[in-house]
Protein backbone atom coordinates (compact mmCIF):
# COMPACT_ATOMS: atom_id res chain seq x y z
CA UNK A 1 0.00 0.00 0.00
CA UNK A 2 1.40 3.31 -1.11
CA UNK A 3 1.65 5.82 2.15
CA UNK A 4 -0.83 8.25 2.52
CA UNK A 5 0.20 12.46 2.02
CA UNK A 6 -0.26 14.81 4.97
CA UNK A 7 -1.28 18.06 3.24
CA UNK A 8 -1.51 21.20 5.12
CA UNK A 9 -3.23 25.10 4.26
CA UNK A 10 -2.55 27.74 6.36
CA UNK A 11 -2.45 31.67 6.41
CA UNK A 12 -4.08 34.62 8.49
CA UNK A 13 -7.27 35.55 8.50
CA UNK A 14 -9.14 36.28 5.42
CA UNK A 15 -6.72 34.22 3.30
CA UNK A 16 -9.64 32.03 1.78
CA UNK A 17 -8.55 28.49 3.16
CA UNK A 18 -11.69 27.46 3.27
CA UNK A 19 -12.65 27.86 -0.64
CA UNK A 20 -9.34 26.25 -1.60
CA UNK A 21 -9.56 23.22 0.57
CA UNK A 22 -13.22 22.69 -0.61
CA UNK A 23 -11.22 22.35 -4.04
CA UNK A 24 -8.51 20.69 -3.08
CA UNK A 25 -10.86 17.61 -1.95
CA UNK A 26 -13.30 17.63 -4.84
CA UNK A 27 -9.47 17.53 -7.28
CA UNK A 28 -7.68 14.79 -5.45
CA UNK A 29 -10.88 12.96 -5.15
CA UNK A 30 -11.22 13.34 -8.82
CA UNK A 31 -7.69 12.32 -9.30
CA UNK A 32 -8.59 8.86 -8.06
CA UNK A 33 -7.20 9.85 -4.23
CA UNK A 34 -9.08 8.87 -0.89
CA UNK A 35 -9.05 12.30 0.89
CA UNK A 36 -9.82 13.07 4.32
CA UNK A 37 -10.71 16.44 5.05
CA UNK A 38 -10.53 17.85 8.57
CA UNK A 39 -8.97 20.66 10.52
CA UNK A 40 -7.34 22.22 13.61
CA UNK A 41 -8.39 23.06 16.39
CA UNK A 42 -11.20 20.06 16.19
CA UNK A 43 -11.46 17.19 13.53
CA UNK A 44 -12.69 15.21 16.68
CA UNK A 45 -15.73 15.29 18.87
CA UNK A 46 -13.54 16.30 21.36
CA UNK A 47 -11.48 18.39 19.24
CA UNK A 48 -14.65 20.25 18.28
CA UNK A 49 -15.14 20.87 22.19
CA UNK A 50 -12.10 22.48 22.46
CA UNK A 51 -11.99 24.71 19.32
CA UNK A 52 -15.09 26.24 20.91
CA UNK A 53 -13.69 26.85 24.19
CA UNK A 54 -10.60 28.17 22.60
CA UNK A 55 -12.65 30.77 19.82
CA UNK A 56 -15.53 31.43 21.43
CA UNK A 57 -15.66 34.71 23.82
CA UNK A 58 -16.33 33.16 26.99
CA UNK A 59 -13.00 33.03 27.79
CA UNK A 60 -11.49 35.92 26.73
CA UNK A 61 -9.03 36.18 29.88
CA UNK A 62 -7.57 33.03 28.79
CA UNK A 63 -3.86 32.37 30.34
CA UNK A 64 -1.37 31.77 26.95
CA UNK A 65 0.15 28.48 28.66
CA UNK A 66 -3.75 27.45 29.12
CA UNK A 67 -4.41 28.29 25.28
CA UNK A 68 -1.49 26.68 23.96
CA UNK A 69 -1.65 23.67 26.19
CA UNK A 70 -5.26 23.19 24.41
CA UNK A 71 -4.22 23.88 20.82
CA UNK A 72 -2.12 20.40 21.59
CA UNK A 73 -4.53 18.51 23.23
CA UNK A 74 -6.75 18.75 20.60
CA UNK A 75 -3.81 18.21 18.35
CA UNK A 76 -2.82 14.83 20.24
CA UNK A 77 -6.45 13.52 19.70
CA UNK A 78 -6.86 14.49 16.16
CA UNK A 79 -3.48 12.99 15.33
CA UNK A 80 -4.13 9.67 17.55
CA UNK A 81 -8.16 9.16 15.60
CA UNK A 82 -7.51 11.24 12.77
CA UNK A 83 -4.25 11.29 11.27
CA UNK A 84 -2.44 8.68 11.77
CA UNK A 85 -4.60 6.40 11.21
CA UNK A 86 -5.77 7.79 7.36
CA UNK A 87 -2.34 8.19 6.65
CA UNK A 88 -1.48 4.37 7.47
CA UNK A 89 -4.25 3.17 5.58
CA UNK A 90 -2.71 5.33 2.47
CA UNK A 91 -5.25 8.25 2.62
CA UNK A 92 -4.38 12.22 1.86
CA UNK A 93 -5.15 14.14 4.82
CA UNK A 94 -6.34 17.31 4.09
CA UNK A 95 -6.16 19.98 7.02
CA UNK A 96 -7.16 23.68 7.93
CA UNK A 97 -4.14 24.50 9.62
CA UNK A 98 -1.87 22.51 11.56
CA UNK A 99 1.14 22.64 14.09
CA UNK A 100 2.95 26.35 11.91
CA UNK A 101 -0.39 28.07 13.35
CA UNK A 102 0.69 27.15 16.68
CA UNK A 103 3.94 29.15 16.17
CA UNK A 104 2.52 32.02 14.52
CA UNK A 105 -0.61 32.59 16.57
CA UNK A 106 0.79 31.85 19.83
CA UNK A 107 4.44 32.45 19.22
CA UNK A 108 4.38 35.60 16.80
CA UNK A 109 1.11 36.95 17.62
CA UNK A 110 1.28 35.85 21.05
CA UNK A 111 4.82 36.12 22.29
CA UNK A 112 5.51 33.08 23.16
CA UNK A 113 8.91 31.83 22.92
CA UNK A 114 9.19 29.39 20.16
CA UNK A 115 11.19 26.85 22.42
CA UNK A 116 8.16 25.95 24.13
CA UNK A 117 6.10 25.30 21.23
CA UNK A 118 9.17 23.08 20.09
CA UNK A 119 9.01 20.93 22.99
CA UNK A 120 5.16 20.61 22.66
CA UNK A 121 5.34 19.56 19.02
CA UNK A 122 8.26 16.93 19.66
CA UNK A 123 6.28 15.59 22.25
CA UNK A 124 2.93 15.57 20.33
CA UNK A 125 3.59 14.54 16.77
CA UNK A 126 7.02 12.87 17.36
CA UNK A 127 7.99 12.42 13.32
CA UNK A 128 4.99 13.36 11.98
CA UNK A 129 5.23 16.46 10.05
CA UNK A 130 3.44 17.24 7.20
CA UNK A 131 4.49 16.39 3.75
CA UNK A 132 2.86 20.14 2.24
CA UNK A 133 2.31 22.89 3.26
CA UNK A 134 0.32 25.67 1.18
CA UNK A 135 0.92 29.07 2.55
CA UNK A 136 -1.83 31.64 1.18
CA UNK A 137 -0.07 35.01 1.68
CA UNK A 138 -1.52 38.30 1.70
CA UNK A 139 -1.66 41.32 2.99
CA UNK A 140 -3.26 41.43 7.13
CA UNK A 141 -5.03 44.69 5.80
CA UNK A 142 -6.88 42.77 2.88
CA UNK A 143 -7.48 39.41 4.72
CA UNK A 144 -9.14 41.54 8.02
CA UNK A 145 -10.92 43.00 5.59
CA UNK A 146 -12.16 39.66 4.15
CA UNK A 147 -12.62 38.22 7.08
CA UNK A 148 -14.73 41.09 8.22
CA UNK A 149 -17.31 40.43 5.90
CA UNK A 150 -18.03 36.76 6.87
CA UNK A 151 -19.66 38.14 10.10
CA UNK A 152 -19.32 37.69 14.40
CA UNK A 153 -15.22 37.50 14.72
CA UNK A 154 -13.92 35.32 16.70
CA UNK A 155 -11.83 35.39 19.94
CA UNK A 156 -8.79 35.82 17.68
CA UNK A 157 -10.32 37.53 14.51
CA UNK A 158 -10.95 40.43 17.20
CA UNK A 159 -6.56 41.15 17.87
CA UNK A 160 -5.17 44.16 16.26
CA UNK A 161 -3.77 43.92 13.00
CA UNK A 162 -0.22 44.70 14.64
CA UNK A 163 -0.62 40.97 16.07
CA UNK A 164 -1.87 39.31 12.63
CA UNK A 165 1.56 41.48 11.29
CA UNK A 166 3.65 39.41 14.06
CA UNK A 167 2.03 36.05 13.27
CA UNK A 168 2.50 36.65 9.03
CA UNK A 169 5.62 36.98 9.78
CA UNK A 170 6.40 34.12 11.58
CA UNK A 171 4.84 32.40 8.89
CA UNK A 172 6.60 33.49 6.40
CA UNK A 173 10.22 33.04 8.47
CA UNK A 174 8.90 29.19 8.71
CA UNK A 175 8.32 28.94 4.76
CA UNK A 176 11.97 30.57 4.18
CA UNK A 177 13.49 28.19 6.31
CA UNK A 178 11.65 24.83 5.20
CA UNK A 179 11.78 25.57 1.50
CA UNK A 180 10.86 21.73 1.25
CA UNK A 181 7.85 21.15 2.65
CA UNK A 182 6.29 25.16 1.98
CA UNK A 183 4.62 26.49 -1.27
CA UNK A 184 3.72 30.39 -0.55
CA UNK A 185 0.94 31.20 -2.74
CA UNK A 186 -0.38 34.99 -3.18
CA UNK A 187 -3.76 34.67 -1.98
CA UNK A 188 -4.40 38.39 -2.63
CA UNK A 189 -5.23 37.62 -6.22
CA UNK A 190 -8.64 36.45 -7.66
CA UNK A 191 -9.97 32.98 -6.21
CA UNK A 192 -9.33 31.04 -9.74
CA UNK A 193 -5.59 32.94 -10.34
CA UNK A 194 -4.98 31.48 -6.92
CA UNK A 195 -6.87 27.95 -7.56
CA UNK A 196 -5.11 27.66 -10.89
CA UNK A 197 -2.09 27.60 -8.55
CA UNK A 198 -2.59 25.56 -5.96
CA UNK A 199 -4.17 22.70 -9.10
CA UNK A 200 -0.52 22.84 -10.53
CA UNK A 201 1.01 22.33 -7.06
CA UNK A 202 -1.32 19.27 -6.44
CA UNK A 203 -0.63 18.08 -9.81
CA UNK A 204 3.03 18.05 -9.11
CA UNK A 205 2.18 15.83 -6.11
CA UNK A 206 0.45 13.63 -7.71
CA UNK A 207 3.49 12.92 -10.08
CA UNK A 208 5.63 12.05 -7.25
CA UNK A 209 3.26 10.01 -5.27
CA UNK A 210 2.86 7.93 -8.58
CA UNK A 211 6.72 7.52 -8.95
Amino acid sequence: MMPGRFIVVDGVEGAGKTTQLAFMGDYLKRAGQQVVPTREPGGTALGEEIRDLLLSHRHDGMALTTETLLMFAARAEHLERIVRPALAAGRWVLCDRFTDATYAYQGGGRGLPLERIAILENWVQDDLHPDLTLLLDLPVAVGLERAGRRGAADRFEREEGAFFERVRAIYLERAKQRPNRYRVVDASRPVEAVRAEVEAILADWLERSDG
